[in-house]
C-alpha cells in the first residue's frame, strides 16, 4: 500500500514570519496526520527558519530545484550539499514552469535527478503536457519521454523516486482535468515504470498529481487507483486549504 504524498509547492511566495507562521499553523493542523507524508517548499532564503520551524512534527521540509554540480560558477543555482545543510529531505525537479521560463529540459532533469539521489534527497520529479501537445494528441508521446528521459540511467534508485503529474493544460487555462483523465496520465506513468524496472519496484513508487488540487476536488482525486498524492500549488499558502487536502488522503 503506497502512503500518500502531499507537498506544498509555495513557489516564489512568502518571507521572514509569514513564512514560518504558515509553518506553524500547518503543524497544528495535520499534528494528528500519520498516514499521509506532508512536505512543505519554500522559497531557498527561507529553508533555514523552515527547518527549525519543521523540526520535531511530522511535516517534512522541500527544495524546489536543485543543480546537478557540487560547486562552482553557477550563479543563482543551489547545489544538494547545500540544501542538506539547511536541513531539507525532499527537493522538486522539472516543474512545469522552470520547463517554460527557465530552459529546462529532460536532460537536465536528470542530471539534477542524479545529484539529488547521490546527496539522499528524495527527488519529486515533474512530467506532463502542454495545451498544444495534449490538443495534438501528443499526450501520451511526452509523457512517455519525460518520464523516460528523465529517469534515465538511475538503475535500482528509480524506487527512491516520486513523481508528479502536471497536466499543464489544465493550469489557469480554464480547462479542468477530470479525476478519470488523471487516472489514465498516472496508469500510463506506471506502466512506463514498470518498462523501464519491473512491476514490484513500479507499484512502490509514488505518484502525485499536480492540476491545481484543491479541497473540493481532492478526494475524488486521491480515490483514484494510481494517484498517490498531490502537488499543490495556490492551496499551500493556507494552512486551512492544505490542511483540508492532506486530510483528504487519510
Amino acid at each position: 500500500m503506497r502512503k500518500k504524498i502531499i507537498a506544498g509547492n509555495w513557489k516564489m511566495n512568502l518571507t521572514g514570519a509569514a513564512a514560518t507562521d504558515l509553518i506553524e499553523a500547518i503543524k497544528r493542523e495535520v499534528a494528528d496526520v500519520d498516514k499521509v507524508e506532508v512536505v512543505v517548499c519554500p522559497p531557498f532564503t527561507e529553508l533555514k527558519a523552515a527547518a527549525a520551524a519543521c523540526a520535531g512534527s511530522n511535516v517534512m521540509l522541500g527544495a524546489q530545484n536543485v543543480h546537478w554540480e557540487s560547486a562552482g560558477a553557477f550563479t543563482g543555482e543551489i547545489s544538494a550539499a547545500m540544501l542538506q545543510a539547511a536541513g531539507v529531505k525532499y527537493v522538486i525537479i522539472g516543474h512545469s514552469e522552470r520547463r517554460q521560463y527557465f530552459g529546462e529540459t529532460d536532460e537536465t532533469v536528470n542530471k539534477r535527478l542524479k545529484a539529488a539521489l547521490a546527496a539522499g534527497l528524495i527527488p519529486i520529479v515533474c512530467v506532463g503536457e502542454t495545451l498544444e501537445e495534449r490538443d495534438a494528441g501528443r499526450m501520451e508521446d511526452v509523457v512517455v519521454r519525460q518520464t523516460k528521459t528523465g529517469l534515465a540511467d538511475i538503475g535500482a534508485e528509480l524506487s527512491k523516486v516520486v513523481i508528479a503529474y502536471e497536466p499543464v493544460w489544465a493550469i489557469g487555462t480554464g480547462r479542468t482535468a477530470t479525476p478519470a483523465q488523471a487516472q489514465e496520465v498516472h496508469a500510463l506513468i506506471r506502466r512506463t515504470l514498470a518498462e523501464m524496472s519491473d512491476g514490484d519496484v513500479a507499484n512502490g513508487i509514488q505518484i502525485q498529481y499536480g492540476g491545481s488540487m484543491k479541497p473540493d476536488n481532492a478526494k475524488e482525486l486521491l480515490s483514484q487507483p494510481d494517484i498517490d498524492g498531490g502537488l499543490i500549488g495556490g492551496a499551500a499558502l493556507k494552512a486551512e486549504s492544505f490542511a483540508a487536502i492532506v486530510k483528504a488522503g487519510v
